[in-house]
């Protein structure tokens, strides 16, 4: 048997992660097939996967970022307060649905007590349970209108049996699981909606994976899931939407393929159906996907704001729709409500402080994987996408204009391959083009388009490392030709495009121009240093002039929100002066992280 931790250590976070994100991807079509509650759109377990794996990218950029820098003498490895905020900072960021928003919440919780300050050790059996108990209240604090039967009700069992648990953290954990098992079995008989469909609610029956990966963390071996059977409708129970007829619950490592339905981000767990103020707790609006008396839109945005304007901002939501739930702190939140007025909702968030990454999704249009909706057939797939990623939203709705769907990259926040699965989904289409346009993005990449191909989606993935590469590709993009014409123009395009950029260094490090400091201008040429500099607008200049000393007839310039105000005309001008017959267009990227991007054709 291999050797597990003893105790709650920072190695322990980082195995804990992975076998949860494992355990979700084995469960997550069984999860979205029994998601009925409030709303039936199919995505819990998606959007529990998606959470998961931003957490876990984050606990292994930790160790990343340790392992490549030689530690001082006698300099331990990563501590667990640098592991456990990571997990709980991923998990904010990623966060997709109200259940990834509460799963997000109670591992902030448990990060609360594992990381806290001025005492000694947290990593016993005793620690555990307190990071529990704490995860449990914390969550429920961040619902608006708390309904038992829910994920809410399963992680309040599982803190009580840990609570009564005695030993190291594998027994503790293994009580939390079995409380949480036997919370879970209980569930349909707490909601009217569940027991109707004969099933177990879905977001418990997630969150019961997760702590079965916290047992197999420090026991080595997986508990025991379900009985047989006990998560599947019953005969003559109502219709499960999206629901395969393959078993819809077991065990966390029951085998189940990972291509699961829900393309969307509206699943919905530990909520009233409609609030409290609307509907009861029966889940009386839970039998489709845009039901009568429920609201039509689901709005989540990360959103960075002081507590006071939050606190603000959650009266407002909720007199403005339902299922609302605010999690975070320490100025980044991540709001998730149900409203028929989307826009209002985002306009809350513009007056308590900067909403980002807002998405909005219309639970009456349907999807192919999550049902049309009632009484709607599925809308046909489109015959050829294009899916893109973008560091900044100006690009964003560049790309838009030209029919890409795109997905968001902001600065040191790459997207999972799950957001890119989920962004092929949202295309639609039978064949894809995939721009990833960043070279940390390749194997990310890869691994979206074998997804996406395992669920008959023909995808081309061209390895763009730049968003100016992508605009180029994008370019010569032609949907009506043939498929395997299309992919080699748009490669040839991206592939005579060499790319550029200006950015200031955070830290002190070697490059390929030299020893930079913190804040120097850094011109990055083809993704190594290629200049140092002071100014901003000397520096682009002479990358550039080093661009333009191999040729080309096209130069791309994408501003970032913080380059000086006249560094476009500037280098316009140059290229007037000094390169004959050399067009140039200028784009507004918003908040890229890099201050300007350099494209020649």
């Amino acid at each position: 048997m291999p050797q597990v931790p003893q105790t709650f250590d920072a190695l322990a976070v980082r195995t804990w992660c992975g076998l949860a994100l494992r355990a979700l991807g084995r469960a997550r079509e069984e999860i979205d097939a029994i998601n009925v509650y409030p709303v039936a759109d199919g995505d819990t377990g998606t959007n529990l996967y998606l959470t998961v794996e931003s957490a876990a990218a984050a606990v292994e950029a930790v160790f990343t970022a340790y392992e490549a820098v030689p530690a001082a003498p006698g300099a331990g490895g990563v501590s667990l307060p640098d592991a456990v905020r990571a997990m709980a900072h991923g998990a904010l960021i990623g966060a997709r649905g109200n259940s990834g928003t509460i799963l997000a919440q109670l591992l902030r919780g448990m990060a609360q007590v594992l990381a806290a300050d001025g005492e000694t050790a947290h990593t016993d059996g005793r620690a555990l349970a307190l990071a529990l108990r704490n995860a449990a209240d914390s969550a429920r604090g961040a619902v608006a209108h708390p309904v038992e039967g829910t994920v809410l009700t399963v992680a309040s069992a599982a803190a009580d049996a840990a609570s009564s648990a005695e030993g190291d953290p594998g027994a503790v954990a293994l009580a939390a699981h079995e409380g949480a098992l036997a919370a879970l079995a209980a569930t349909p008989g707490q909601l009217a909606v569940l027991e109707h469909a004969g099933v177990v609610d879905a977001g418990g029956r997630g969150l019961v994976a997760v702590l079965a990966a916290l047992v197999e963390t420090f026991t080595g071996e997986a508990p025991r899931g379900l009985p047989a059977g006990a998560g599947l409708p019953r005969p003559g129970a109502g219709a499960v939407p999206g629901a395969s007829g393959t078993g819809a619950t077991g065990p966390a490592t029951a085998p189940a393929a990972p291509t699961g339905a829900g393309a969307g981000t509206a699943a919905a767990q530990g909520h009233g159906p409609g609030s409290a103020k609307e509907a009861d707790a029966t889940g009386a609006c839970a039998d489709g996907a845009a039901e009568e008396g429920h609201p039509a839109f689901e709005v989540i945005y990360l959103l960075e704001a002081r507590d006071s304007a939050v606190d603000r901002l959650r009266d407002r939501l909720d007199a403005l729709g339902d299922s609302l739930v605010v999690v975070g702190g320490d100025g980044l939140w991540n709001v998730h409500v149900h409203v028929d007025d989307a826009g209002a909702a985002v306009e809350a968030g513009i007056e308590a402080g900067r909403p980002y990454r807002i998405r909005i999704t219309h639970f009456g249009l349907g999807d192919a994987h999550t049902g049309a909706g009632a009484g709607r057939p599925p809308r046909e797939r489109a015959q050829r996408a294009v899916v893109a990623v973008v560091p900044g939203e100006g690009l964003a709705g560049l790309y838009a204009e030209a029919g890409a769907t795109t997905v968001l990259a902001r600065p040191d926040e790459p997207p999972a391959s799950g957001e890119l699965v989920e962004a092929v989904r949202r295309a639609h289409a039978r064949e894809v083009v995939l721009l990833p346009n960043d070279a940390d993005l390749r194997h990310t990449a890869a691994a979206a388009a074998e997804q996406a191909r395992a669920e008959g989606v023909r995808v081309a993935l061209i390895p763009t490392r730049s968003a100016v590469q992508g605009i180029a590709a994008l370019a010569v993009h032609e949907p009506d030709r043939r498929f395997d014409e299309d992919v080699v123009a748009m490669t040839s395009a991206a592939g005579a495009t060499r790319y550029a950029e200006v950015a200031v260094a955070e830290r002190q490090s070697w490059t390929m121009a030299g020893i930079c400091q913190a804040g120097d201008v850094l011109g990055l040429v083809d993704g190594d240093v290629a200049v140092i500099g002071t100014d901003v607008t000397a520096t682009a200049e002479t990358v550039l002039d080093r661009m333009l000393a191999a040729g080309g007839e096209m130069v791309t310039l994408v501003l970032g929100d913080d380059a000086p105000d006249t560094i476009a005309a500037h280098l316009e001008s140059r290229v007037r002066e000094a390169y004959l017959a050399v067009d140039t267009v200028v784009y507004r990227g918003g908040r890229q992280g890099a201050l300007l991007l350099i494209g020649v054709e």
